[in-house]
């Protein structure tokens, strides 16, 4: 689950959005990222939720 969160990261700091709203817009959990980086490990449909989010952004 780290590749998840570095992808995050990444995204994050290249597009200077907040974890929080990336949270809240990906998934709907403005503390899904702080949760994330304290080790949750998140179900495989909210693993799909992100992963189509950042395809979507990176386009």
């Amino acid at each position: 689950m780290m590749h998840l969160l570095w992808e995050i990261e990444k995204l994050l700091r290249r597009s200077d959005v907040a974890p929080t709203r990336f949270g809240r817009d990906a998934v709907g959990d403005p503390r899904f990222v702080f949760d994330l980086r304290r080790g949750r490990e998140p179900r495989d449909r909210t693993v799909e939720r992100v992963r189509a989010y950042l395809e979507e952004a990176v386009q």
